[in-house]
Order: C-alpha cells, then sequence, then structure tokens
C-alpha cells in the first residue's frame, strides 16, 4: 500500500509541482514594478509642484523688473475701478469651474486649482496652467476617471472661442481701423486675421478624431466660452472708464476689442506697444493712458502674488496641523 502511495506521488503532474515556483516567480515579478507604481502615482504632484516653482520664479522676476515702478505711476481713485478689476480677475477661474463643475462635479476646492491655472498661463509659458490642472485632477481619481479628454476639449474650445470673437471684433474694427493704421500695419493684422482663422480649421475639420466630449457638450463649452470673453471685456472697459472718465463708454469698449485683437494676432511683435500706441493715437492723453496701461498690468502681477503666496500660506498650515 506504501508503495503505490508512493508511486501515486511520484506520478503528479509536473504543472502542478510547479506552481509554487510560477508563484514565487510572479510575486517577484510584482514586487519589482511597484517602485514604478509609485512613481506613476507621484508624477502629477511632481509636474504641479514644478509648475508652482516656476510660477513664483515669473512673478519674482515680473515683479522686479517693472511691476513695482508701474504700480505707482497712474494711481485710480474710483473704488469701481476696482470692482471692475476683481470681476475681470476672477472671471476665467469662475467661468472654467462652471464648466467643470458640470462635466466633473467639481468640488469647492478646485476653484483654487483653476485660479493657480490662471496664473500659470499668465506667468510661466501658455498653456502650462492646464498642464498644471491636469494633474492636480489626475491627482484626484477619485473625483475623475479620465482628466485628460476633457482638459483637451475644454482647453481647445477655448482657444477656438478667442479666435472667433477675435475675427468678429476685427470684421467689425478693421473698416474703423483702415484711416488709423498705415498700409502695411493693416496688411499685417489683415495677414494676422487668416492665420488665426487658418488655426481654428483644423481642429474644425478633424473634430470627430480630436474632441473626446459629446457634440451638445462642446457646443455648451465653447459658449460659455465666448460669454467669458465678453464680460473680461466689459469689465476691463468698465475699470478704465471709471480710471479716466473723460472719454466715452463706447471709446473703451472700442479700445478693450483692439486689446483683444492685439493680444490674439500671432504674426506681430511687441503686442503690448503696439496696443499702447494704438490707443494714444486713438484718445491721445499718452502719458495718463501709459500709466494707466501699466498700472493693470502691474496691479493684475500684485495680485498673482498675493494669491500665490496665500496659497502657500495654506499649504504650511495643513502640513503644520496635520
Amino acid at each position: 500500500m506504501d508503495a503505490v502511495n508512493s508511486s501515486d506521488t511520484d506520478r503528479t503532474p509536473p504543472m502542478l509541482a510547479s506552481l509554487p515556483a510560477a508563484a514565487a516567480a510572479v510575486a517577484s515579478e510584482v514586487a519589482a514594478l511597484e517602485p514604478i507604481r509609485q512613481v506613476r502615482r507621484r508624477w502629477p504632484m511632481v509636474i504641479a509642484g514644478g509648475i508652482t516653482l516656476l510660477m513664483i520664479a515669473g512673478l519674482a522676476r515680473e515683479l522686479l523688473d517693472h511691476g513695482l515702478t508701474a504700480l505707482w505711476g497712474h494711481v485710480p481713485a474710483s473704488p469701481m475701478f476696482y470692482i471692475a478689476f476683481a470681476l475681470l480677475y476672477m472671471s476665467p477661474p469662475t467661468f472654467d469651474w462652471i464648466i467643470y463643475r458640470r462635466l466633473w462635479r467639481l468640488p469647492a476646492a478646485g476653484f483654487a486649482a483653476l485660479v493657480r491655472k490662471r496664473v500659470a498661463n499668465e506667468v510661466v509659458v501658455g498653456y502650462s496652467g492646464d498642464a498644471y490642472f491636469y494633474a492636480w485632477a489626475r491627482a484626484r481619481l477619485r473625483m475623475v476617471t479620465a482628466p485628460f479628454g476633457a482638459v483637451k476639449d475644454v482647453t481647445i474650445l477655448s482657444a477656438m472661442a478667442g479666435n472667433l470673437v477675435t475675427l468678429a471684433m476685427l470684421a467689425v474694427s478693421l473698416p474703423i481701423a483702415r484711416g488709423l493704421l498705415s498700409p502695411d500695419q493693416f496688411r499685417l493684422a489683415a495677414g494676422s486675421a487668416a492665420v488665426t482663422l487658418a488655426m481654428s480649421l483644423p481642429f474644425l475639420i478633424f473634430s470627430r478624431r480630436v474632441f473626446s466630449l459629446e457634440r451638445g457638450t462642446l457646443w455648451w463649452i465653447f459658449w460659455v466660452h465666448c460669454t467669458r470673453l465678453v464680460f473680461g471685456s466689459t469689465a476691463i472697459a468698465v475699470a478704465w472708464a471709471f480710471a479716466m472718465p473723460g472719454e466715452t463708454m463706447w471709446m473703451w469698449l472700442f479700445l478693450t476689442a483692439a486689446r483683444l485683437l492685439v493680444s490674439r494676432l500671432p504674426l506681430v511683435p511687441n503686442k503690448d506697444l503696439l496696443f499702447a500706441n494704438f490707443a494714444i493715437l486713438l484718445i491721445g492723453r499718452g502719458q495718463a493712458l501709459s500709466d494707466l496701461m501699466a498700472f493693470t498690468a502691474a496691479l493684475t502681477l500684485a495680485v498673482h502674488v498675493a494669491i500665490t503666496a496665500g496659497f502657500g500660506l495654506v499649504a504650511l498650515v495643513r502640513r503644520g496641523g496635520s
């Protein structure tokens, strides 16, 4: 009997005999992949932290370069200027929050990330803020499982809405500006408008391959961006009107349209200088207007610094409390 049992044991299938060794090999491979998993979990935080450091460096450079001087150049006395400026400053993150609230049910805490997104886009490099926000959302997978497609679609639609509003304003403004611009400047503006239109065409032609969201949602996002642009343009026109009440509101709205046009024209170098020269040529009051434009830019920079510092203090307090 024992011989039979011994013989049966010897005839154990090789596959079953090798199972413990195979399990050990798989466990070893899984253990070896653990550092890669940790890196994958940490890369969103690394990207967000790197962009935050670049934001701080960019703000310090701009502030030490000309921001402090410009803040004292022309300080508007009307409190309505600062109310309109606050509405202008908060409009991009507010409208973005409305969009992502519908897409992801974004909590109120996401508003701070959208403010940082705005700062990074302006002081680091274009669309670095969108990369930061994607990394922020990617690190919170409990909130959303596929953030890349939504962030990509919202970013592209923002650019397309800006191009559309720019072209619409250009169509209205060029007949008026034709008598104010030299022939070379007029041709440059027309050529830049053609390039702006060409930049949007590929996204329209290949929309089914480019976009991830449903068509109805895409159209809703597009019109929200258009509303944001109109709201922001009106807010800055109101702010300038209260800072320099000598001009009509329609003149400031026209200058706001020119500012939006110049900011998005791809072939125009030194856009701020071109806009300042155009505004002075249109309404005169050169020094006062130059000071107002410089103060508006410097005040924006100062708010960037204050918000970035505030977020940093909040983070330090939370870490200290934990």
